[in-house]
């Protein structure tokens, strides 16, 4: 993959309608990349969880928003914990992405970047 840096705001260089701001807290699942739009993953990089602050950003920017369809294809596994969380690091974010990009399978994708300390599994 081919990666570029800058300083700019995603806000500066993209026009708005071809940014989704991928959070885990959009009612909007996604369900196709679409390569005419630009992805925005790790909006926010912190240790601890922050309920619907990346909704709050995104819709303060008047951006599009999506999830990844986690609850549509796994389901909560048991554990000791009953920790089941659809929050992801931004490494498993892309793995998910890169493999549907090049799977076309969210099943391979999710399998790929949902690590099962998240408490999800694919169905047997």
């Amino acid at each position: 993959f081919q990666i570029d840096t800058t300083q700019e705001s995603y806000l500066d260089l993209f026009p708005l309608d071809a940014i989704v701001y991928l959070t885990p807290d959009s009612e909007n699942v996604l369900e196709d990349i679409d390569p005419n739009k630009v992805y925005i993953l790790g909006g926010l990089v912190d240790e601890s969880i922050h309920k619907k602050l990346t909704l709050q950003r995104a819709r303060e920017q008047s951006l599009q928003t999506a999830r990844l369809p986690i609850r549509e294809y796994m389901v909560k596994s048991v554990n000791t914990k009953n920790y089941h969380s659809e929050t992801l690091a931004i490494n498993q974010v892309f793995d998910v992405l890169s493999t549907y990009y090049e799977t076309h399978s969210w099943p391979a994708a999710l399998k790929a970047g949902v690590s099962s300390g998240k408490g999800y599994m694919l169905p047997d």
